[in-house]
């Protein structure tokens, strides 16, 4: 027998029923017969109930094709304007003319034309209408998890935008199927292929194609390139996303994915030749124009509204067709106070037109998000100097660390946890830890040593936890969150209200330090709740949405207990400690008109400082931002205003003070109700050779050289005994070991705290 013969036979003796299970074997029965569930699910009837399937939905599809008509143009194409009212009734914007112009076919670049086809459907010129096996396919997809049902086809989506609406409902796609099948036979491509470019929406509320030309590059659509036109090809699939002027880095890094496919499936359809497609370039997009009426802080403002009915389920394009009734929570005074300080207190001392002597000037960008904890409500917001200069509101911006205002959130999950330190006493408020300046932390599988302000050490070497916290001392809480475990810190952030994002460092020590990207929103919701007594806040901007068409349940701003009582309120005291004592970080902000809580925040480089404060009835986070003029390259803001180097107790501060006080200026300046805050016992610092007691002196000088960090215009440092005034007139907790100063540099002049201080 040769080869082929032995492996034909190997082959049928593999297809033959496993030993012992062959007819009259032992175990079957000796029958041979299926039986139990078998009998009834076997490849014929399998395959007989899927044809019968499909027979029956062939013949529904052709019934609808007979039963539906072509309904007329729907109303959506018609575009309203939306209107935007203040918190008490007063109108701020309106928004929404019918942006768009119809173009024949003829008027839009044959290669433009080619480059949607090439991306959106390859198969246009020759399909039905529908495209059976693209839509097939798109069905496994999802039915396999694979991604979302896809298979539209050109002419599917210019049914969709011209007769039906965007909602996805089986009925809505069956409607879409029978009427495309319609418009196939009725209309020439052509015609198809014009009535989708005139349709669509591109974003920047540009609809169709010569609005989107104008939109994005500023021409009309006739003189578009084919760089041009592969880019608004790609961005049609998701025009709020794709917008490469407000895109991430990875955005952009599919954005150009989608980009090249386009010009690769050109090739394949014979339409490009390779090496012109390879001498190609992209063609970047041009800033976006704010419309009429959105001067000031009021294209920020409607940005904000709209990205929160975005988040509730409501499609951009359904907000961009008009006919909305905005009511927002912003109080008009309280917005008005807000500019004036940031005005007074930040734009009059940059001189954003000396380029030479002044460079930094041009680089500041501002931000900030003012909320009342009670109810949740936005009452002011600062986005930047006006959509003409900086589309995107910095408010809203998730592209910069927070820095050191994490770290009443590491505070908050040692105590919602009970951590213990590494000598297995109790972190509180009157916990003891070593402030030495790179002093490497202990218990934790990835290395960490993070230096201080300046390298200072702090404590002598121990030092409260209150006094850490006043200091924004990092070798303290870098340690800290080491014992409580960097899991249950993110847990804890989570769930009083910043967002989990791509490249948070869940389980690093560094996250004490504010590693992670976060908006002033975001902290903003973290504070508001500490100030809640732990009840989850979540800040909303929009207190009613009305539209004739669709209902919108307003959000939740105020929720349920998210940390207990005892631990928001002990933050909160911690936390006046840094505004009241003498020589904290955020001493600048201190005033006998209220009183507040807050931190102060410096990021790595100098690339944002931040302050986030305050008192029983305003929350406000100010931030400042170094971002390259043109760019989203983040830059130091070193040297901003001809000053040194910025950091939380600086500019964000004082615009925080400024602020504060005219907002609250003839209101009920209250007291903060911190009755279940509880600071813990005094601890004696342990001789042992306990690790959280041992510091690393080969890694930082002696303590005597150093000082505590200090802003310029704060009071000297205080010493061990040192009290200072706190809520319900109690003084803060004794530090239980003496800080010894040195001389401070005096250059460069230091206007905030180190990396993440």
């Amino acid at each position: 027998m040769g080869r082929a013969e032995v492996r034909k036979a190997q082959q049928r003796g593999a297809r033959r029923a496993p030993s012992g299970r062959a007819k009259g074997a032992k175990g079957s029965g000796g029958t041979g017969k299926r039986t139990g569930i078998r009998r009834f699910f076997t490849w014929k009837k399998i395959l007989g109930t899927f044809f019968a399937l499909a027979l029956l939905g062939m013949g529904v599809l052709v019934g609808l094709y007979f039963y539906v008509d072509e309904p007329d143009p729907n109303k959506q194409a018609l575009q309203q304007s939306n209107v935007y009212k203040y918190a008490d009734g007063t109108i701020m914007a309106t928004k929404g003319k019918v942006n768009r112009e119809i173009l024949p076919i003829d008027k839009i670049p044959m290669d433009v034309q080619e480059a949607f086809i090439a991306i959106e459907n390859k198969s246009f010129r020759s399909d039905g209408g529908v495209d059976f096996k693209g839509l097939a396919r798109g069905l496994w997809n999802t039915a396999t998890g694979r991604g979302k049902a896809g298979g539209s086809t050109i002419t599917q989506q210019y049914v969709k935008n011209y007769y039906l609406t965007q909602e996805q409902t089986p009925t809505r796609k069956l409607k879409e199927l029978v009427i495309s099948l319609k418009v196939d036979q009725r209309m020439k491509k052509p015609e198809i292929l014009a009535g989708y470019l005139n349709t669509s929406y591109f974003g920047r509320g540009a609809y169709g194609i010569q609005a989107a030309a104008q939109a994005y590059y500023g021409v009309d659509a006739e003189k578009l390139t084919l760089e041009q036109g592969a880019y608004l090809a790609t961005l049609v699939q998701a025009p709020s996303q794709y917008d490469w002027s407000t895109a991430s880095d990875d955005t952009k890094k599919r954005i150009k994915i989608r980009y090249d496919a386009t010009l690769v499936n050109m090739v394949d359809m014979k339409k490009l030749d390779e090496t012109k497609r390879q001498g190609m370039k992209f063609a970047e997009p041009m800033q976006p124009q704010p419309p009429a009426g959105m001067d000031g802080q009021k294209g920020y403002l409607v940005q904000a509204a709209e990205a929160e009915l975005n988040a509730q389920g409501v499609e951009k394009k359904l907000i961009d067709a008009g006919g909305w009734t905005f009511t927002l929570n912003i109080d008009p005074k309280k917005q008005e106070a807000l500019e004036t300080a940031v005005q007074e207190e930040l734009e009059s001392k940059l001189d954003r037109k000396d380029t030479k002597e002044r460079p930094q000037d041009q680089s500041v960008q501002a931000g900030a998000t003012s909320v009342d904890p009670k109810t949740g409500h936005i009452v002011a917001m600062y986005g930047g100097t006006g959509l003409k200069d900086h589309w995107s509101s910095n408010a809203l911006r998730k592209d910069y660390q927070p820095g050191s205002t994490f770290k009443p959130i590491v505070l908050a999950s040692a105590l919602e946890n009970a951590s213990k330190t590494q000598d297995g006493k109790p972190i509180t408020p009157n916990a003891l830890y070593d402030g030495t300046s790179k002093r490497p932390v202990v218990g934790s599988d990835i290395p960490f040593a993070p230096q201080n302000q300046e390298n200072r050490n702090f404590g002598d070497p121990m030092m409260t936890v209150q006094d850490a916290t006043n200091s924004s001392v990092n070798s303290v809480y870098a340690q800290m969150i080491v014992d409580v475990e960097p899991p249950n810190v993110k847990k804890t952030a989570l769930q009083i209200g910043m967002k989990d994002r791509e490249g948070w460092p869940a389980d690093k020590p560094a996250m004490a330090l504010g590693t992670m990207s976060a908006n002033t929103v975001e902290m903003a919701a973290v504070y508001a709740t500490l100030d809640n007594h732990g009840k989850k806040v979540t800040p909303t901007i929009i207190k009613k949405a009305e539209h004739k068409d669709r209902e919108v349940e307003p959000a939740q701003p105020v929720g349920t207990q998210a940390i207990s009582r005892r631990t928001a309120d002990t933050v909160t005291k911690v936390l006046t400690g840094v505004v009241n004592d003498d020589g904290a970080s955020g001493n600048k902000v201190r005033s006998s008109a209220y009183e507040a809580a807050g931190k102060t925040g410096t990021t790595e480089n100098n690339f944002s400082g931040w302050f986030a404060g305050y008192t029983p009835e305003l929350v406000t986070v100010v931030a400042i931002f170094g971002e390259e003029p043109g760019t989203a390259k983040q830059v130091t803001l070193t040297g901003t205003a001809g000053l040194g180097r910025l950091g939380g107790s600086s500019f964000p501060a004082t615009i925080w003070k400024a602020y504060t006080t005219a907002a609250l200026k003839g209101g009920n300046a209250g007291k903060f109700q911190l009755s279940e805050a509880d600071m813990g016992a005094v601890q004696t610092p342990s001789r042992s050779a306990s690790p959280s007691a041992t510091p690393s002196q080969s890694s930082s000088p002696p303590a005597a050289t150093n000082s505590p960090t200090q802003s310029p215009t704060t009071s000297p440092t205080p010493t061990a005994t040192k009290t200072g005034p706190t809520p319900s007139g109690t003084t803060s907790p004794t530090a239980t070991a003496t800080k010894t100063n040195g001389p401070k540099p005096p250059d460069p002049p230091v206007l905030g705290e180190h990396p993440g201080n």
